[in-house]
């Protein structure tokens, strides 16, 4: 492993407002992808303005996912929307309606303390042969997909690329 990526190759701060963002009506969302790494290019936080202040990268492996903010565990899809299960790091669970503009994925959702929030998701390179997998224990958890490894714990989260 190497140390963690620097941040994104343009400047982190405001990305606009979110009307550009394509359709986002209410509906059933579709599932998120069984492998991909993505990292934030924005969030709006109760319908305020896309904004991004850090680099945020959340990985999913089959059903198990890690975001780089210091959450991880598992999903499920409910035929609407993707549920997010805490099993390391921040307790909790939020669940999120998904769909695609073009190659972003953008999701719209609800957090534990009832918040909404609504977050654009770009895809980061991997190959499609590359390798993916999830590894836990007692208060860790690991996953990677390609070249990006992000591993969360009771105390963080952190994302390396190798």
């Amino acid at each position: 492993m190497t140390a963690p990526e620097p941040g994104p190759a343009e400047p982190v701060g405001h990305v606009g407002p979110v009307g550009p963002v394509g359709d986002l009506t209410d509906g059933p969302g579709v599932p998120v992808p069984e492998h991909g790494a993505w990292l934030r290019r924005g969030i709006s936080r109760n319908g305020g303005p896309l904004v991004e202040d850090r680099e945020v990268v959340w990985l999913q492996a089959g059903s198990y996912y890690a975001d780089s903010r210091g959450f991880a565990g598992t999903t499920s899809f409910d035929g609407s929307r993707v549920h997010f299960h805490h099993l390391t790091g921040e307790p909790g669970e939020d669940a999120g309606t998904f769909r695609w503009d073009g190659a972003d994925l953008v999701e719209r959702g609800t957090n534990p303390d009832g918040s909404t929030f609504l977050e654009v998701w770009t895809p980061l390179p991997t190959a499609d042969d590359d390798a993916c997998g999830s590894w836990s224990g007692p208060d860790h958890h690991v996953v990677r997909v390609g070249r990006h490894v992000v591993h969360v714990d009771s105390r963080t989260g952190t994302y390396w690329r190798l």
